[in-house]
């Protein structure tokens, strides 16, 4: 992926907030009550969510579960090493509710 206008619909995103999602999504399926309600909370069937994995909204959805539940954002961003805050800054920008900064 790139990060130039010229991309379509990950205008403003970084590569980072891509692998970022994915690693979250695999936080979240090694806990099956949660994996259930990242499915329900999203409207997500499992064919449907490994099918749009390289998606936007899709990525954009996994973070914005976690977002939406501050000790699921910061326990997964414990276990991935970064800062809760980039993780919703990510979530943001995938969602198109954030520039990149320069």
């Amino acid at each position: 992926m790139t990060q130039s206008a010229d991309d379509k619909g990950w205008s403003g995103v970084r590569e980072s907030d891509a692998t970022w999602a994915l690693h979250a999504l695999g936080w979240i399926l090694s806990d099956e009550p949660r994996a259930e309600r990242l499915l329900g909370m999203t409207g997500l069937a499992p064919e449907t969510l490994r099918a749009s994995l390289d998606q936007r909204a899709t990525l954009a959805a996994i973070l914005s579960f976690l977002a939406a539940h501050e000790p699921d954002l910061v326990a997964c961003a414990a276990v991935l090493g970064i800062d809760p805050m980039e993780l919703a800054a990510a979530a943001r920008r995938l969602e198109g509710n954030e520039r990149m900064e320069a």
